[in-house]
């Protein structure tokens, strides 16, 4: 005994440091990152339980999501954010931007994670519309910030008397300047456009320092923190349907990529007017040799300081057009040091289009002697092409002559990629590449604003891919996918030139087709035509989907914009009230709005209200109508939906099935129907005379393409207790087409349970003996359409004679529908049927009027 109690202490033992080894260890594998986090709204900034928010807030915990990390946000201003980033008690810190000055403090991952630039805001009668301007004013910055380092080395050089105000927020420095202690401020433009409302400041034309803002750590510590963040911001700021965008979608990034904002060319070119000015006097100075040679020299020194500094291109070109001087982001540039670049031209570093298109731009500066803001592509030698927002301007000598010209280039090649990105994801679908519903929307007001829409025709076109949602459900979104691609392909190549083909959600497309002449007649013709391609194109070739080969059809709704005051609203309306016109008319078909349309919507719409209603209220039963054999002995009942509507009275499913379908509540209706038949059996099962009965349901297109659809059968029999081979399932053979693999899967499924399985209005679909020897069917039931004329018409009895040998042959049984005299049933029986169904046996009933056992 002593011996097992040891034992036990020491299993016990091993088995808890056991336990806290895998909880240490759990514990060591989740990375804990302490990230700074001050306020600079809406790039960072505290959120919900002091998490990282704002731009670049929300894409870190992102990928600390992604990456499995867990972000300890640890609060701070600017300067005390920076210092925890130095001595190890912030591992990470966002919106940082890249310097000499901190790239000796700092590690740095390589792609940027936002692009920004910085501007100057002013308080109510401070002028400020050059740098110039600065001179005695005070200027408010955030303490250590790239805003002060630059702006201080600038107006230094400029010999400006600028007495500059330090905070330690952007907060703080704006409220500097509202409360009259400062006259500027300078800030990111993504926090001061904010601010500036907030605190009642306008913005100023000096625009500077575009930057590229990164994520930063110690400098050695956390390298694995940097290179996670390149691997997650690549292929996000790749794809434009990427989290990335949507973030920056969020937050109000600017959306149209199109322009630069106007601000900027002012800006640039007050920056380039007052480096001219420095420029101008240089040379100035050049011509005074003798007496000014060391002062000359030093300010040379001082200026080239200047303008190597400056994150700009800087170059002076002769009336040759020879450079006479560039700056050192130029001789970067082109790869050669500066005595290499002085005395040759454009054409010694950029190809042929280029250097022609630069030519064309400087001689006009010179020959117009005016100053001139272009937006130059440039492509070297090696095949680099780079954007540049350019100002230049002649330089004149003392006697007002043109001696060369000065220029002065920003890149803004990564900002114009940006802004077009957030104007793809803005403007376009980012599966299919279309327009999307917000431009959409735009150019439908655009054609109602036009003064000439009254008398020029438009049309708004609404295209539905039919039962695009069983395909969805039945082969996953992938496949779906494919499909929507496909049909935008087909859709783009039907369209004219200028037509505007959008999605606008889901499976649901629109082509706003303009210009159609002014005779409504003849434009209604063009739209018809136009939707009768469609139509063809869509389903005229199956769609290669993969391994799969599928057809699909269309609905087309048409709205024409001929009606003075209309609005957007209304012509969407209208275009939606056709397409249900379409879809409900049997699909694959083309309906153009027509007034009583909203009659008729209306109407559907409170009768769908009433529907809805009436399932939460149980005001639904069930009807049986007897099925007998040739001896009129009843073996089975077909269940029959009724409405018990209390206003409408008793309402027969013609009435509501179809709208119960579009609306997709045939679901919920069906499995009650089901579920509500099953409860009969069950009930049947006890009482003698009525235990044989079989109860046959009709199944809809949509439950039997549920993915659920068998375990709903399943569940239903188990919680009612009916013998599964008493149920009997009523299918079409327009069901079984439309993914007969699938079907088929479903219907073995059922049989197995022992369900039985019967073909409804057989011979009016695609009856194919190929595919009828694959389904695993226990019954065939002839339409009543072949019935009702059988003593009349020779060919319905010829159908009802193959139809039971085509019965006998497989082994089916087979009943006919419909049979209403006794001369029916009579033929019937002579063409070897003998099952039956109808009002010569019985009209559908409630339980309690069915004939006795």
């Amino acid at each position: 005994m002593p011996c097992r109690s040891a034992l036990l202490r020491v299993a016990t033992a091993l088995s808890l440091a056991l336990a806290l080894c895998v909880a240490a260890s759990a514990q060591a594998q989740a990375r804990v990152v302490r990230v700074g986090v001050y306020h600079n709204p809406p790039k960072i900034m505290a959120g919900e339980g002091g998490q990282p928010s704002g731009i670049l807030g929300d894409v870190l915990r992102e990928m600390a999501q992604a990456e499995g990390w867990t972000l300890e946000p640890v609060a701070c201003e600017w300067e005390a954010c920076l210092a925890g980033l130095n001595n190890g008690r912030i591992d990470l810190m966002p919106d940082v931007a890249r310097t000499d000055a901190r790239l000796r403090l700092f590690d740095f991952h390589q792609v940027p994670a936002l692009h920004s630039w910085s501007q100057l805001y002013r308080r109510e009668g401070v002028i400020a519309e050059s740098m110039l301007d600065l001179q005695g004013k005070r200027l408010a910055v955030l303490e250590g910030s790239s805003q002060q380092e630059y702006l201080q080395t600038l107006l230094a050089g400029f010999g400006l008397n600028t007495r500059f105000v330090t905070a330690p927020s952007f907060d703080a420095a704006f409220g500097l300047v509202a409360a009259g202690q400062a006259d500027v401020v300078a800030s990111n433009h993504h926090f001061g456009d904010l601010a500036a409302q907030r605190f009642k400041l306008h913005d100023t034309p000096l625009i500077f320092q575009p930057s590229r803002l990164f994520y930063a750590t110690g400098k050695g510590l956390n390298p694995e923190l940097l290179a996670a963040i390149d691997r997650r911001l690549g292929p996000w700021q790749a794809d434009p349907a990427s989290t990335y965008f949507q973030i920056l979608k969020h937050w109000g990034a600017p959306l149209n990529g199109s322009r630069i904002p106007a601000v900027l060319w002012w800006s640039l070119g007050a920056v380039a007017a007052a480096l001219l000015l420095a420029l101008a006097f240089v040379a100035l100075l050049k011509r005074e040799v003798g007496r000014r040679t060391r002062e000359l020299r030093a300010s040379e020194d001082k200026l080239a300081t200047i303008l190597n500094s400056v994150d700009a291109y800087i170059y002076i070109k002769d009336t040759e057009l020879r450079y006479l001087y560039a700056n050192r982001q130029v001789c970067e540039l082109f790869g050669q040091a500066l005595p290499d670049v002085v005395g040759k031209g454009d054409s010694a570093f950029f190809d042929a289009t280029t250097t022609l298109q630069l030519r064309a731009v400087d001689q006009q500066v010179l020959d117009s002697g005016d100053r001139l803001v272009e937006e130059e592509t440039n492509r070297t030698h090696e095949g680099e092409v780079r954007t540049y927002l350019s100002v230049k301007m002649p330089l004149r000598n003392t006697e007002g002559h043109i001696y060369a010209l000065c220029g002065i280039s920003t890149d803004i090649t990564d900002q114009r990629q940006f802004a077009q990105e957030i104007h793809q994801l803005a403007y376009y679908d980012p599966l299919t590449h279309l327009a999307n519903r917000r431009q959409m929307i735009e150019r439908l007001q655009q054609l109602l604003d036009d003064a000439t829409t009254g008398h020029h025709q438009h049309a708004l076109l609404l295209v539905n891919i039919d039962n695009f949602k069983h395909l969805n459900d039945l082969h996953g979104h992938r496949v779906g996918d494919l499909l929507l691609q496909q049909v935008a392909q087909r859709l783009n190549a039907c369209a004219r030139a200028g037509d505007l083909v959008a999605r606008l959600g889901s499976d649901e497309f629109a082509i706003l087709m303009s210009g159609l002449g002014t005779q409504p007649a003849v434009a209604t013709r063009q739209v018809e035509q136009a939707a009768t391609k469609l139509l063809q194109t869509v389903g005229e070739i199956p769609f290669e989907l993969g391994s799969l080969s599928h057809r699909v059809s269309a609905s087309i709704g048409v709205a024409m914009l001929n009606q003075p005051q209309t609005t957007v609203d209304a012509v969407l309306k209208h275009a939606d009230m056709a397409l249900a016109q379409a879809k409900s008319g049997g699909r694959n078909g083309v309906r153009f709005f027509r007034s009583d349309m909203e009659v008729v919507a209306a109407a559907r719409a409170a009768l769908e209200a009433d529907l809805r209603d009436g399932m939460a209220k149980g005001q639904f039963l069930l009807h049986y109508q007897p099925q007998v054999d040739e001896r009129g002995q009843m073996f089975g009942v077909e269940a029959l939906v009724r409405w018990q509507h209390p206003t409408r009275g008793l309402v027969p499913p013609g009435s509501f099935i179809g709208l119960a379908e579009v609306s997709g509540l045939i679901e919920p209706l069906g499995l009650w129907i089901l579920r509500t038949a099953c409860q009969q059996l069950h009930v049947w099962s006890s009482v003698s005379g009525r235990e044989h009965l079989c109860v046959a349901v009709n199944i809809s297109a949509r439950q039997l393409h549920h993915p659920d659809f068998v375990r709903q059968v399943t569940d239903i029999l188990q919680e009612t207790g009916a013998r599964p081979d008493r149920l009997e399932l009523e299918l079409t053979e327009s069901q079984l087409v439309e993914d007969m693999s699938g079907a088929t899967a479903k219907m073995q499924a059922l049989k197995a349970l022992g369900v039985r399985l019967s073909l409804d209005d057989f011979g009016t679909g695609y009856s194919s003996l190929n595919y009828l020897k694959r389904l695993p069917l226990h019954q065939l039931k002839i339409d009543q359409s072949f019935v009702r004329d059988l003593l009349l018409d020779a060919n319905d009895l010829s159908i009802v004679k193959a139809v039971v040998d085509m019965g006998r042959n497989l082994n089916l049984s087979v009943l006919a529908e419909g049979v209403e005299t006794t001369a029916q049933r009579d033929m019937l029986l002579q063409a070897g049927c003998h099952l039956f169904q109808g009002y010569l046996f019985g009209r559908p009933v409630p339980v309690e009027q069915l004939p006795a056992p």
